[in-house]
């Protein structure tokens, strides 16, 4: 049987961790057929005419569980990491992931620091909330939240604003909308603000590993400022909330 993170001792210094392998299947198997909004790196190999080259989502989570790894969080807290959108994001087939069903396969601490992480999306009747609305409890949460929470959080961040800069240093227009093409949710002001509210909120809290996570945002919210302020981020018109 495959322990839970609450059987699972944070000392426990081994080279390999059931816990978090438990956590990367679980993620490949939600997040399986769902892409990035986005794709700024030449592909590696030949594509076929026709067919986009799309980014899967498990791309992103592993680079943010990577992030807190190194910044040295536990086992725990890396699992949630691999998992920080399986309750907030719907499958490819239109489901949730349960909390309780979360709860029995990985345990109440991990579920308890995804729950940190996850935006409450929906009203009560399962219609997306407003952009600014959402951003705002979720930069609230993180203020009181738990700092493996906050550590997650602003992995998260680090990585999508690294990744936006990279598109934006390259003259990709990140945030227009299309037949073919899924630009953000909100553009440059609004982005900026809220990467903003994410680092003052986890300057709450004291945990020194969230130190170099932190300054390491400061940088991109610093070259996001900086691109924004070219003409071609300029003249883009901030698209509606969605």
């Amino acid at each position: 049987m495959i322990p839970s993170a609450d059987e699972h001792s944070a000392d426990d210094a081994t080279v390999f961790s059931p816990l978090v392998e438990h956590a990367i299947e679980l993620a490949a198997q939600w997040h399986d057929g769902v892409y990035r909004k986005s794709c700024w790196r030449d592909p590696a190999f030949e594509v076929p005419e026709g067919e986009p080259v799309q980014v899967p989502v498990m791309a992103h989570v592993t680079a943010v569980a990577t992030i807190v790894q190194r910044a040295g969080w536990d086992d725990a807290t890396v699992a949630a990491a691999y998992l920080h959108d399986v309750i907030e994001d719907m499958n490819q087939h239109g489901q949730h992931l349960r909390r309780e069903a979360l709860r029995t396969s990985l345990g109440v601490k991990v579920t308890a620091i995804v729950d940190g992480v996850t935006e409450n999306k929906y009203d009560p009747e399962g219609n997306v909330r407003p952009w600014r609305a959402r951003k705002e409890d979720y930069v609230t949460q993180l203020r009181s939240g738990r700092p493996e929470a906050v550590a997650i959080s602003l992995a998260d961040k680090l990585h999508n604003l690294w990744t936006m800069n990279q598109g934006l240093e390259q003259g990709d227009d990140i945030f227009s909308h299309g037949p073919n093409r899924r630009g953000l949710s909100a553009g440059p002001e609004q982005q900026q603000w809220f990467h903003r509210a994410v680092l003052e909120a986890a300057s709450a809290h004291q945990d020194e590993r969230l130190i170099p996570l932190r300054a390491r945002l400061e940088q991109e919210i610093e070259r996001f400022e900086a691109v924004s302020e070219s003409p071609v981020v300029t003249s883009i018109r901030n698209p509606e909330d969605g």
